[in-house]
């Protein structure tokens, strides 16, 4: 059942509004160290103010409302709220499937898995090349950034009413938010795990935050101002740091509330000058990776920062230009512009598997997992297609034209279902998603 974007927005402000009136509650109980915990946990500002008392009088008045509801037999507001304490819009993850087990990946054979069928629609695009794309956690929202320095957000919802057709209200527009407020290229994107804001890193040595929740907002509410061209962004899991990659060789770790910003202290045991192509953090925080432009892979510790596993390389002496852990953190998959999609073991650094057929020595190409990481996805430069692979076997199981006027720049796919955008040179964006 879908959730509309009204019910999710709403649900976004409650969210802050309960953060709001913990935080005013332990202050003013004087509990400071935890009012400052919780204010950092959920970029909550530490001066917010409410009425004495507020939470305790709401409280009270919610426990007698749920006692009558009880007693005439009447659902409570707690069918509202997931298992895990989330409500069920904005932040709240999709059932996860079985994870794909990779430890058997060299004692597989037999017939590879078939890929299902996608439609694709083009769905908007930017006054310049349209350089990234992220989806939110839970695969509502699709955000692109351009050379333009345009960011624009998008509803899955409404994309999929454009492409069966559904205008009986009118035209459907699925692009709800535009965003304004970087001086050069946008870079990379990324969706706070909990809360309605998306964070942007561009070519002008910015960080920028914005709350989507607010229709008239078009500039950012928050900025960091980092010393680097900032190429890639990830949020921690828990929203309370997120990591920079950028020109400099070590990742940038800011924690969200202060700003303040911590670096790595074994730097010069790594031996790199090499800037960061991408970084991304596992499914717990506990390890980040980072795909280099001399080639490397590095994963690091996700609380001491320290290189945990170094893969020098991994991608010959050409850049690695994306890379991302397996859903059980045991494997990072990484892509590379020696044309070459590879898989490794994080524990001992080896390499279990190849994807091998598809050329891309140009553009930051992206090699992605499918949501349920059976299949990876990534562009062929040269044929302007998308390359399928089964993950297991290594097989390649389709090979799609991309539909875009010169090859897309971008490839990423949707983390709650069969559907993925592509974008790049054309401008344009094109949503695929799995034919019915």
């Amino acid at each position: 059942m879908e959730i509309n974007l009204d019910q999710t927005l709403q649900e976004g402000k409650l969210l802050r509004q309960v953060d709001a009136l913990i935080v005013s509650h332990l202050r003013e109980h004087n509990h400071t160290q935890a009012a400052m915990a919780v204010a950092s946990a959920t970029m909550t500002p530490l001066s917010t103010e409410a009425p004495s008392n507020r939470l305790l009088q709401l409280v009270a008045k919610g426990i007698v409302a749920e006692r009558d509801e009880a007693s005439r037999g009447v659902s409570s507001i707690a069918s509202l709220i997931s298992t895990s304490g989330v409500l069920s819009g904005y932040g709240a993850l999709p059932v996860a499937p079985n994870y794909v087990d990779f430890s058997a990946v060299q004692e597989t054979r037999g017939v590879s898995k078939i890929f299902p069928k996608h439609e694709t629609r083009h769905v908007s695009e930017h006054k310049n090349v349209a350089r990234c794309a992220r989806f939110s956690q839970d695969g509502k929202f699709l955000a692109t950034g351009s050379a333009d320095t345009s960011i624009k957000l998008f509803e899955i919802s409404k994309i999929k009413q454009m492409m069966v057709g559904d205008t009986k209200d009118g035209p459907v527009r699925p692009v709800i938010r535009t965003f304004y407020d970087h001086l050069q290229p946008i870079n990379d994107l990324d969706f706070h795990p909990q809360n309605t804001i998306l964070i942007s890193g561009a070519k002008d040595n910015t960080i920028k935050f914005f709350d989507f929740s607010k229709t008239a907002a078009r500039r950012a509410f928050r900025v960091i101002q980092d010393t680097h061209n900032v190429k890639s962004v990830c949020f921690h899991p828990s929203g309370e740091y997120l990591l920079a990659g950028t020109d400099h060789p070590i990742a940038h770790l800011y924690d969200v509330n202060t700003f303040k910003c911590y670096l790595s202290a074994n730097v010069q045991d790594l031996n790199t000058n090499s800037a960061i192509n991408q970084v991304r953090y596992s499914s717990s925080g506990s390890m980040y990776v980072t795909a280099s432009k001399d080639g490397s892979v590095r994963v690091w510790d996700g609380v001491s920062a320290q290189c945990v596993r170094s893969i020098v390389g991994a991608h010959m002496s050409v850049e690695a230009t994306s890379v991302t852990f397996t859903k059980d953190q045991r494997y990072v998959l990484s892509c590379g512009k020696d044309s070459t999609v590879k898989l490794w073991e994080v524990g001992t650094g080896r390499l279990v598997r190849q994807y091998l057929g598809a050329t891309h020595t140009q553009f930051r190409s992206q090699a992605v997992f499918n949501e349920t990481e059976e299949f990876i996805l990534s562009i062929d430069e040269l044929t302007n297609e998308v390359i399928i692979w089964d993950a297991l076997t290594g097989e390649k199981v389709a090979r799609w034209p991309s539909n875009h006027v010169g090859t897309p720049r971008w490839i990423e796919h949707s983390p709650a279902e069969s559907a993925f955008v592509t974008c790049g040179t054309d401008r344009s964006v094109r949503f695929w998603k799995e034919s019915v």
